[in-house]
């Protein structure tokens, strides 16, 4: 080792410190500049010499840099101002968020390979890595006030405040490409509208602040909102469950049938409209048009779709998909604003052997007429407005598959999917062949259904209403006769004025206002009078 200085001192040159210490003499030279580790004096040519403590202090400095402290913290703290404790606490708090940095930088990047990204599209994804947190949160504050304005809408807004985007320390590709949607849907216009008119909705229904409050609002405005919250949620569950049920189960929701349903859901969310302005008290068509109102203002894509990002980005469960049941729900709703009871006459009156024969003697008829349509046919009109013939075609397939589906307890749910493929004649036959297979050998027809019970004949004496009312379509469609199944049309039309004589006759709803047959018609002129096609 290279000696001490030669004056009996104990200091130490530069070149000795750095060879007792393996720290070199450059560094050495650095941090002395920086007042890191002053010399404690200099030799007559002005080199720096270092006490006897120098060796202990330079460890210091080291271990700090090795640690990732700056310059100036290890001064603060050598120099007293600042403790180790302190430094440390706030060098780790730094190396935090580097690491998410970090973290976000290779998510960002595994993103792009994954999805094998264009350039164009790399400026969108580098742009996420370099957002803070704040400016994160920020975007979203500036869409809620841009959106809300001066709506006085106080719940409305600080729950979508709430709701910080937050990304996780290490996102996966699915949150970042979440992300992306997210940001891009917040400059959308089509969300902004929507939000601010659900947030006038808001304001329209909570009582002013000078209004009385209902007396039974007895407990802390907290916990009160809590369990409004919580029953809301519960109802919305409900609904969701019924409306899910009464699709899978094929309950149109003009039936009369319907109508135990909307009871049941408009009795359940009575109860959580106690704190809104003018509360109703009973089921009625004030209730329910109330009710209606609601689910009609709620359905807004865009916000759907607001929180299911909202939901991926921060790893919280996505809330329940409400389109299939929200559908079926306020269909429902406006066909049946007004209570009235349920006649069960027409669940009892279904033979299941009478039921199946008529079954295979529609089947085939109807199928005759399908057979004899041909490729050119396809595009004509049809009386089922809107529809051509192979849409016409599409739809009865899908009966078929729909209701051997439900037999099979598990109900289908691609009713815009294509079920006609390239042969009509061939998807008609297979899906009528396998509906009457499955409602002879899985005892269908003696089970019940559905939360209210609907005996299994009569769901397929449904499905012989509907394919013989749209086998009259089609036959007036492609300028065949209309008298099908003259053996079991008139006990055809007995049931469908059974199962659908009281159902409202609704715009957009499953049947218009019954016409007039012209005299002497057979019975599937008048069944397809009954159920709002024209017959002269």
């Amino acid at each position: 080792m290279e000696p001490m200085y030669e004056d009996g001192t104990g200091l130490l040159t530069i070149g000795a410190l750095a060879r007792l210490t393996g720290v070199p003499v450059k560094t050495i030279r650095n941090w002395s500049d920086q007042d890191l580790l002053p010399p404690a004096a200099r030799t007559p040519a002005g080199y720096r010499l270092y006490g006897p403590e120098s060796p202990a202090r330079l460890e210091i400095v080291r271990s700090l840099r090795d640690l990732g402290i700056g310059l100036a913290a290890i001064r603060s703290v050598l120099h007293r101002e600042r403790t180790v404790a302190e430094t440390a606490r706030q060098g780790a708090d730094a190396l935090d968020a580097q690491i998410r940095a970090l973290r976000l930088r290779r998510a960002v990047l595994r993103a792009v390979a994954l999805r094998g990204s264009t350039p164009e599209e790399l400026p969108h994804m580098t742009e996420l890595a370099r957002l803070s947190d704040r400016e994160r949160r920020r975007i979203i504050t500036d869409l809620v006030e841009d959106a809300l304005g001066n709506v006085p809408a106080p719940d409305y807004r600080s729950g979508l405040l709430a709701a910080v985007p937050d990304l996780p320390d290490d996102p996966t590709p699915e949150q970042l490409d979440a992300w992306r949607e997210l940001s891009a849907l917040v400059r959308a216009p089509e969300l902004r509208a929507a939000l601010r008119r659900l947030a006038e909705y808001s304001a329209r229904t909570t009582p002013a602040e000078d209004e009385p409050r209902p007396a039974a609002e007895t407990a802390p405005a907290a916990q009160e909102q809590t369990a409004q919250q919580q029953a809301a949620v519960r109802v919305a569950e409900l609904m969701r469950e019924r409306g899910e049920a009464a699709v899978a189960a094929g309950l149109a929701p003009d039936s009369p049938a319907a109508e135990p349903v909307v009871a049941e859901l408009v009795a359940a969310w009575i109860p959580t409209q106690a704190g809104t302005a003018d509360p109703p008290a009973e089921d009625g068509p004030g209730a329910r048009g109330r009710l209606l109102e609601q689910l009609e203002t709620a359905a807004e894509p865009a916000v759907e779709r607001y929180w299911q990002l909202l939901c991926t980005v921060t790893g919280r469960p996505a809330p329940p998909r409400w389109g299939t049941a929200g559908a079926w729900t306020t269909a429902a709703l406006r066909a049946h604003l007004r209570p009235y009871e349920l006649d069960r006459s027409a669940f009892a009156s279904a033979d299941p052997d009478r039921v199946l024969h008529a079954c295979t003697q529609v089947i085939r008829d109807v199928g005759a007429l399908v057979a004899a349509v041909r490729p050119e046919d396809l595009d004509l009109p049809t009386p089922c407005a809107g529809w051509t013939v192979r849409q016409l075609l599409d739809h009865m397939v899908w009966e078929n598959l729909m209701a051997a589906s439900v037999a099979e307890g598990t109900p289908r749910d691609d009713l815009t999917a294509d079920h006609l493929g390239a042969d009509h004649r061939a998807a008609f036959e297979d899906s009528a062949r396998a509906a009457l297979a499955v409602f002879t050998g899985s005892g269908m027809l003696h089970r019940t259904f559905g939360p209210y019970e609907a005996p299994g004949a009569m769901l397929v004496q449904q499905v012989v209403v509907e394919l013989l009312a749209h086998g009259w379509d089609l036959a007036r469609a492609t300028g065949a006769p209309t008298g099908l199944a003259p053996g079991v049309a008139e006990e055809t039309l007995a049931a469908a004025r059974r199962i659908y004589g009281a159902a409202p006759r609704t715009e957009g709803g499953s049947f218009a206002p019954e016409r007039p047959a012209p005299p002497g018609a057979h019975a599937t002129d008048r069944l397809a009078a009954f159920l709002g096609r024209d017959p002269a």
